[in-house]
């Protein structure tokens, strides 16, 4: 059965999916040195406005822009759901904390269950008014396609003829700023993906849903079609709970078995969206992996340098741009790239080539290996 995308609904620091793919090609960056919270210093960050922003504003305004691409109104009470989050409400739960240690008796707690982890996913079926499956995968940084992954899955089994699918986050909070900083992933000065001088990540807002319909659906609602889902891979080896697999045996089992279930070899691959963290480890073995599978080239761009690491959302909106790439035939730049320390064809000026075939690669910590394949 073909899966087709019908819309798509985007949010980053760049802005909705038109501006963000605009300022993309336009090799423009939206990270800069902020200070959201007084006790940390200044660091890059992916901002969407002056203050971090709630995870549910992000998920609605993206929600309503996809149903409006794809040309559908509300409700729609037969619609699945997969809408997924790494971070989910923990800025909410960080202000609770604090409100516990300094103003215990005034800690209110009446509307607690909408900070639990699936907030996205039940605020998007509310807003949907469905009655269809409704899931919450969490996956670190590899949550966004693995929630395409399960939409997938639930149009090929039958389940649901149309899923809305896809990741948010809101990541900008003290202790995720501080973990990543005790870890020395943070960049001190911006984001260079796969260059010899890159520094680590810089956090990011945002996120992306996709409208994904049986292609039989789509026909008979005369839909636009950004493309086609073709296949994933999904595997975990567990190695470490933050370094991954040096060896990569785990990650390059995604890769083959995402190609084997979209009917497809390593040559029919036209662009890969990299995860491209602009960490010293991810960076060195995503090159290491596209060397050893694609010895004869792809061409490959990371776009954090641009939006920020949106953590768990990352994959839902370089899917996102992999849909962009097929439709519009163009491929965004490898932004924050200056000198290339890996032989790979790294785009560093948006190209105009023939794009049939694209695959989006999310690595997240505890091993966690995610590869879908997207087609024209």
């Amino acid at each position: 059965m073909e899966v087709v995308v019908t819309g798509i609904g985007l949010s980053s620091a760049l802005g909705n999916l038109t501006k963000t793919w605009k300022r993309l090609l336009s090799g423009e960056s939206a990270l800069y040195r902020r200070q959201p919270f007084v006790e940390l210093v200044p660091r890059p960050l992916g901002l969407i406005a002056d203050h971090p922003s709630n995870l549910l504003t992000i998920t609605h305004q993206i929600v309503a822009d996809a149903m409006i691409d794809a040309g559908l109104t509300l409700p729609l009470n037969d619609c699945g759901v997969v809408v997924g989050s790494s971070r989910a409400q923990q800025a909410q739960w960080e202000t609770l904390a604090k409100q516990l240690q300094t103003t215990p008796d005034d800690l209110d707690l009446t509307h607690w269950l909408e900070t639990l982890p699936h907030a996205a996913a039940i605020a998007t079926a509310r807003y949907l008014g469905t009655e269809e499956t409704v899931l919450a995968p969490m996956a670190a940084c590899a949550t966004g396609l693995w929630a395409i992954a399960q939409a997938w899955i639930l149009l090929q089994t039958g389940q649901c003829q149309r899923v809305i699918a896809g990741a948010v986050e809101a990541p900008i909070t003290p202790l995720t700023l501080t973990g990543f900083q005790q870890m020395g992933a943070l960049a001190e000065t911006g984001v260079y993906p796969f260059d010899r001088h890159r520094q680590g990540l810089a956090l990011g807002e945002g996120g992306a849903v996709l409208v994904l319909e049986t292609a039989e659906l789509a026909k008979q609602r005369s839909a636009k079609v950004y493309g086609r889902v073709l296949g994933f891979g999904l595997t975990a080896d567990g190695y470490h709970v933050s370094a991954p697999d040096p060896v990569g045996w785990s990650a390059i089992s995604a890769v083959k078995h995402c190609l084997d279930r979209s009917c497809l070899e390593m040559h029919d691959i036209d662009y890969i969206h990299a995860h491209g963290t602009a960490t010293q480890l991810n960076d060195r073995n995503e090159a290491r992996l596209i060397q050893h599978l694609f010895p004869a080239g792809v061409p490959v761009s990371s776009t954090k340098g641009a939006t920020g690491h949106t953590i768990g959302a990352s994959g839902a909106i370089g899917a996102a741009f992999c849909l962009m790439a097929l439709e519009q035939q163009q491929l965004p730049p490898c932004i924050g790239l200056q000198q290339p320390e890996f032989e790979l064809d790294l785009i560093t000026a948006p190209r105009s080539v023939t794009v049939r075939h694209s695959l989006c690669f999310s690595f997240g910590f505890g091993g966690q290996n995610a590869v879908v394949a997207f087609g024209s």
